[in-house]
């Protein structure tokens, strides 16, 4: 059974970092990409960034290039947001996610976390 379970989430201020991490499990995820998508409230799901499971590389949404990081540790199976120079408007629930086809499609999404609250505040 694959699971993708998310932890790090949590309240910070405007300008703060936080990392979120990923356990990923179940299966071989080699040929995915390991993404993060997120969700705020009244809002439609985002495509925050992925990471090319096998060759590392990433792509990132236009509204965190600069500012977030992915990052994955094949050993441990782990994937990484690193968030830096948070904004108010980062505030959202943050969904790890593998995608098989696509770097950024959330329709080609396979396996979603159930996810964690990110609280910026002002």
């Amino acid at each position: 059974q694959v699971q993708l379970v998310e932890s790090g989430g949590g309240l910070v201020q405007a300008g703060g970092s936080l990392r979120l991490s990923c356990a990923a499990s179940g299966r071989t995820f080699s040929g995915y990409f390991m993404g993060w998508f997120r969700q705020a409230p009244g809002k439609e799901r985002e495509f925050v960034g992925s990471i090319a499971w096998s060759a590392g590389y990433t792509y990132y949404g236009d509204s965190v290039k600069g500012r977030f990081t992915c990052s994955r540790d094949i050993v441990k199976t782990m994937v990484y947001l690193q968030m830096n120079s948070l904004k108010p408007d980062d505030t959202a629930v943050y969904y790890c996610a593998a995608l098989l086809g696509s770097r950024s499609d959330s329709r080609a999404v396979k396996y979603w976390g159930e996810g964690t609250l990110v609280t910026v505040s002002s």
